[in-house]
């Protein structure tokens, strides 16, 4: 006969995969791959920067033109007299549009909380396939090149993909209870890392007949995963007469006792807890949180302010990264796009283990600042990486789980925890609300990041783009400061308290 802890635990195992049935995983899979498809066109802009580079500058040639213009009506359509000034375009296009994302983010938000996420999920991925397929296929295919219009089109794609993340980080919590948020949130955010690996495998697939292709394959692709969720995902357990989830965690406490401090200092009570059910099962449609309202949340501008420094060194690898393998070490394009997943796989790892493990101290701020303190660490090294691709490849993966792993925690599972505290349980439509809080602010200071990166570079070097890595990686620790002390406080006292009660 089995101890009676191992046959508890067994018990628990099963409670917890009780809970989810296909309705749960077809939600999973449909929100993951919405996000990775919308990551996986962005990435191809990263991926082809010095195709585009050199087809902006004069002298160049596109290999998918097959017919040689002559000299002088080449000369003629260049946007920039060398790669450097190009380079500093791209770096501005990158500016404009994580800004334009950055108040997409906002506004999206609070739409999502009022409409059918389902709609605003696939008219932002259908609409922002169109724009990229237009800025990098028709473009390049009509040999228009024009400043003013690639910018245009680039404020429109971030206003445009901006409507995506909170929706899919909302479907998810309405499915998933606290139960479990760091590890499944941790797994699921993955989408991104996914979405870039897809993203440089279906650009390289195909850059050797032109950039435009890339473009060209990888926003049919987004458009049909957007057909496909609009005729599949369920936003909501209500939609298939499920109930809300059960919030109650691992131990059998109410989802408002776990992961307390981050939301609040006080307990809550049996009358409050019963309150909390009734108002999940009320008929009436909850009502949407206000903007304000939102931003004076226990912790939101604590880890607003935290991911906008951290979202600038993500994204920075994120944008910038094969650009930085192919100038930096002199590889080929191709090369430095698939090295460049790498970052991508640390992050992956990263999410779920420090996930996971946050779910078993059911506190994130002392998770998150170990994890970033080692991030200094492996950013410095990496700046080090000699000209050696396995080498690069495995300093390239630990920087991405010590980096992509604290980014991908807080855009999802610690978004999705501030959206449902219990001082706004009676207002559940508030997770898209404060999801384009954090990523907004997020993305503001992922916007400034990237014109600062190409200016950094231009006027000094890499390894000065390396040390402003690492200050805003420490700023970052700086911000979560106070909510580390309160939650490594409150680690001190279970303890004590169970030493007397032991």
């Amino acid at each position: 006969m089995a101890p009676p802890s191992v046959s508890w635990r067994h018990a628990s195992n099963r409670t917890f995969l009780s809970k989810y049935s296909h309705h749960h995983i077809a939600v999973f899979l449909l929100t993951f791959f919405s996000y990775a498809l919308l990551h996986a066109s962005r990435k191809t802009f990263s991926n082809v920067k010095v195709s585009i580079s050199s087809q902006w500058t004069p002298f160049s040639f596109n290999s998918s033109v097959f017919i040689v213009e002559p000299d002088e009506i080449w000369k003629n359509i260049h946007l920039f007299p060398d790669k450097d000034a190009a380079t500093l375009f791209l770096g501005l296009l990158d500016t404009i549009f994580l800004f334009s994302y950055a108040v997409g983010l906002f506004i999206s938000g609070m739409i999502g909380d009022r409409l059918n996420m389902r709609w605003v999920l696939s008219f932002g991925m259908c609409s922002s396939a169109l724009v990229m397929f237009v800025f990098g296929t028709v473009t390049e295919w009509l040999h228009f090149y024009n400043k003013i219009f690639y910018c245009t089109l680039w404020i429109m794609n971030g206003l445009l993909q901006s409507t995506c993340w909170p929706c899919v980080v909302a479907i998810m919590g309405n499915w998933f209870g606290k139960a479990g948020r760091g590890f499944i949130f941790g797994l699921w955010s993955a989408c991104a890392s996914v979405g870039n690996i897809l993203g440089a495998f279906l650009a390289s697939s195909v850059l050797q007949y032109g950039y435009e292709y890339s473009f060209l394959v990888t926003a049919s692709v987004q458009f049909a995963g957007g057909l496909i969720i609009f005729f599949g995902l369920l936003t909501s357990p209500k939609e298939v007469g499920f109930p809300e989830p059960v919030e109650e965690d691992e131990n059998g406490g109410s989802e408002e006792d776990a992961h307390r401090p981050l939301m609040t200092s006080s307990d809550s009570d049996e009358d409050e807890q019963s309150h909390s059910i009734q108002a999940s099962d009320a008929v009436r449609k909850p009502q949407a949180i206000g903007f304000v309202q939102a931003c004076c949340l226990p912790g939101v501008l604590l880890y607003s302010l935290a991911y906008a420094c951290l979202k600038l060194v993500n994204y920075s690898f994120f944008f910038w990264l094969p650009f930085y393998l192919s100038n930096n070490f002199e590889w080929t394009e191709a090369e430095a796009d698939q090295l460049s997943i790498w970052y991508d796989v640390g992050g992956i790892i990263g999410g779920t283990v420090q996930g996971l493990i946050s779910d078993m101290l059911r506190k994130r701020a002392p998770v998150l600042a170990v994890s970033l303190v080692l991030a200094v660490g492996s950013l410095y090294g990496y700046s080090r990486s000699p000209n050696n691709k396995p080498i690069n490849a495995v300093l390239m993966t630990v920087t991405g789980f010590f980096i992509g792993g604290p980014s991908n925690m807080i855009s999802s599972a610690i978004s999705a925890d501030l959206g449902r505290q219990d001082m706004i349980k009676d207002s559940s439509e508030a997770l898209a609300t404060v999801t384009g809080i954090v990523d907004g602010t997020g993305s503001i200071g992922a916007a400034v990041g990237q014109f600062l990166v190409s200016l950094i570079q231009d006027q000094l070097d890499w390894m000065w783009v390396f040390y402003f890595f690492i200050l805003m990686t420490s700023l970052t620790v700086v911000f979560i400061a106070p909510l580390l002390v309160r939650e490594i406080s409150m680690l001190l006292q279970e303890r004590r308290s169970r030493i007397l009660a032991g």
